[in-house]
Parts: structure tokens; C-alpha cells; sequence
């Protein structure tokens, strides 16, 4: 009799509703995944809202426009690689170990085949829609070349390192990671690299690029 009176007095009222950011990272997975299937021009927004299990007028809430919402799966991919700088706990270890964490976190993000597809889109599409190309830009190149200039800058202030041009240096420090093997995977002509490559090559490039700035 006892169970039966609990059961009876269940809680009233609404489901549990998601939050706002929940809904967010929701859709934000959903637009990655038409983005990279249809292209940008291809992709819509009920298509988007669909994926993501919510109506078109919740996406609207949330994103005004498919331009925001492919530049919030842009912001996204690279928050993940922001965050290693986040905590400072680069700064608290050996500048080379550092170095190599670092380009091993950007060459896992760049040459992941979700960013691969989406460079790909970029480039494909950017004629028509210089709004997508923008919001690359400035939300991947441009973000993570200035967080990594800091870090770069940080050093020469310890004295660890010399560079004329912090900014300059991780611009090239950059390229050195991942330009050939980026471009040589966008254009089909090998498979993305895996965990172990991306390592070596991080390795590789610490070593050369320290030994051309150390003091």
C-alpha cells in the first residue's frame, strides 16, 4: 500500500527541456555533418533543424542565419585547440615539450578529416560565398596564428627563445606542421595522417624550428 501512495505522488509539471547550449552543440554537430555531406550551397536550414531534432523557428532562436551557423561549427573545431593554451600549462614546462604538445593538438585539428572537408568546402565555394571564406579566416587561420604568436612571444620574454617577428614565426611554424600534408590530402592523393605521423611530425618540426631560434 505504501509503494502504491509513492507511485500515485509522481511530480507534476513539464519534461526536463534542454538548455539553450545543449540545443546549441546539438546543432552545431548537425550542421558540421550537412555541411561536409552537401557543401554549403547544398546545405538548408530545415535540413540543419531537422538533423539536429528541433523545429526551423528554434534554429532561428538560436543562429540568425546559415552563415553564423557555419561559422559557429568553425569556432567550434578551433575552441577545442584553444583551450591547450587556456590553462598555462605549456608555459610551465620545457619550452620544446611545450612546442611539440602544441603542434601536436594543431596538426590533430587541421588534419582531422572534419577540418580537411570543410578547407575543402571553403575553397570550393568561397567565390560565391565570401562569407564562409571570412569566417574561416578569422576564426581558425587568424585565432590560432595570433594564440600561437603569444605563446612564441612568451618565450622570447623568458629568454628561451629569439624571433625577430613572433607573429611571422608562427605563421611559417604553421605551414612547416601542415601545409604539404594538408594540401596533399585535400587534393586526394594521400589518406589523412594518423595519430602516430601527426606525432613524428610534430617532433620533427619542434626540432627544427628550435634549433634555428634558441639562444
Amino acid at each position: 500500500m505504501f509503494q502504491n501512495s509513492e507511485q500515485i505522488r509522481r511530480p507534476r509539471g513539464r519534461p526536463q527541456v534542454r538548455s539553450d547550449e545543449e540545443t546549441r552543440q546539438l546543432l552545431i554537430a548537425a550542421a558540421a555533418e550537412e555541411f561536409q555531406t552537401n557543401g554549403y550551397a547544398g546545405t538548408s536550414i530545415g535540413a540543419v533543424a531537422l538533423s539536429a531534432g528541433i523545429s526551423t523557428k528554434t534554429l532561428y532562436r538560436l543562429v540568425a542565419t546559415k552563415a553564423d551557423l557555419f561559422s559557429l561549427v568553425v569556432t567550434e573545431r578551433i575552441t577545442q585547440f584553444m583551450m591547450t593554451f587556456d590553462d598555462g600549462a605549456h608555459d610551465t614546462v620545457d619550452t620544446a615539450v611545450a612546442l611539440e604538445r602544441i603542434l601536436t593538438a594543431y596538426g590533430t585539428l587541421t588534419l582531422g578529416q572534419e577540418t580537411i572537408a570543410i578547407s575543402r568546402l571553403v575553397i570550393g565555394e568561397c567565390d560565391r560565398f565570401p562569407e564562409i571564406a571570412a569566417a574561416f579566416y578569422e576564426n581558425a587561420i587568424v585565432r590560432t596564428n595570433l594564440a600561437l604568436a603569444a605563446w612564441l612571444a612568451r618565450q622570447c620574454e623568458r629568454g628561451r627563445i629569439r624571433l625577430a617577428d613572433p607573429q611571422i614565426a608562427a605563421g611559417m611554424l604553421r605551414g612547416m606542421m601542415i601545409m604539404e600534408v594538408q594540401r596533399a590530402t585535400m587534393l586526394g592523393q594521400r589518406a589523412a595522417p594518423d595519430a602516430t605521423e601527426i606525432a613524428a611530425r610534430a617532433k620533427a618540426c619542434t626540432e627544427l624550428f628550435l634549433g634555428g631560434c634558441r639562444l
